[in-house]
């Protein structure tokens, strides 16, 4: 048994929950293991902290791990259970849809039921659908006006009742555009005009996206302003980087892909980047809105972070801030002195 080991076994055997203050508890253990604590090395130092901190805290540590047990028994109840939701909403629309006559009113519930059940479970197999449609119905040659069209109205149904934010807009995009890359590796002679359709297509839905985000806050009503004011430094700061964004995820695409689809999307980035005024614009109108909007709670919510400030936890890491300047400022100085010394010395 090492030296740490035998200080470590010393005041488990010392520690006693006797005492009802911790101060006196860590200090009964460290007399009766005959600590000491003024020559005392890091090593020990640290074999003595692990100790006391595994002494108090085992039982709550006990108690987390079954919590987590139960977390993650929850969590397996509740994939199951979304599953099982999922399943009943396709199939009351699938339902209603057999009743209906109409191709007006089918596209109706289309929209809903977009709107209605879990985009991600669906939205891969929806966007390939459609432009293989898109394709297969090309009759008069206008395949590029069909396929830019419903990936907007996929984009702007996928985006605009959800959170605004970007990992959220970024998967979706990143979702629509992985999957037309699919099918343009499949369609090698007409990928360009897939590729270059479906970019224009995301660019006009996330551009309507915004827009009625932007209309939603304009009118938004005083209860409801807490939906955004949660998100408000993150909406804000995504607003402004929006075309980045835009051109990440195609960038970021384009490198998983073949050499061939790869170069059709850097060029089409490329020609991009001089048509997204209009989403920057919309973009920063946007924030403006927010900020316009939301001022008054974003004092507020200042007000509640400045009251965290006193919390036990934001006060302990104050106090460890300014000791950690206390330990640089002591090296800093002890350094300026040695250089002193050495150049005081070489005067001589």
């Amino acid at each position: 048994m090492d030296q740490n080991q035998t200080l470590q076994t010393k005041l488990k055997e010392a520690y006693s929950h006797k005492f009802k203050s911790i101060e006196k508890r860590i200090g009964h253990a460290l007399s009766d293991a005959k600590v000491d604590l003024k020559n005392i090395s890091l090593d020990e130092m640290k074999a003595l902290t692990n100790t006391f901190v595994e002494e108090e805290t085992h039982t709550l540590k006990e108690e987390v791990e079954k919590l987590l047990e139960q977390k993650e028994a929850i969590e397996r109840a509740l994939h199951k259970k979304s599953e099982e939701l999922q399943i009943a909403k396709y199939e009351v629309f699938n339902a209603i849809e057999e009743q209906l006559k109409d191709d007006k009113a089918v596209h109706m519930l289309h929209q809903i039921k977009l709107q209605s059940i879990d985009l991600y479970d669906m939205l891969s197999e929806m966007v390939e659908s459609a432009i293989i449609t898109a394709l297969e119905k090309d009759t008069d040659g206008d395949v590029n006006e069909s396929i830019k069209e419903v990936i907007k109205d996929i984009t702007f149904e996928s985006i605009k009742e959800g959170s605004l934010n970007t990992i959220r807009v970024r998967k979706i995009l990143s979702t629509i555009l992985a999957t037309t890359i699919e099918v343009a590796e499949a369609t090698p002679t007409r990928a360009q005009e897939i590729l270059s359709a479906t970019l224009k297509g995301m660019r006009s839905g996330l551009i309507k996206s915004i827009d009625r985000f932007k209309q939603r806050v304009a009118f938004m009503p005083v209860e409801a302003k807490h939906i955004l004011i949660e998100d408000y430094d993150t909406i804000i700061e995504d607003l402004h980087q929006t075309d980045t964004l835009f051109s990440q995820i195609i960038i970021t695409q384009a490198s998983q892909s073949s050499q061939y689809i790869k170069k059709i999307l850097l060029e089409l980035n490329k020609e991009m980047r001089y048509d997204l005024e209009e989403l920057i614009l919309i973009s920063k109108e946007t924030a403006e809105v927010i900020k316009e909007k939301f001022s008054a709670f974003a004092k507020i919510a200042a007000k509640k972070a400045d009251s965290a400030l006193h919390s036990p936890k934001a006060q302990e890491a104050k106090k460890m801030g300014i000791q950690a300047w206390e330990v640089a400022r002591a090296a800093l100085g002890s350094a300026i002195k040695s250089a002193k010394d050495a150049m005081e010395k070489k005067d001589r």
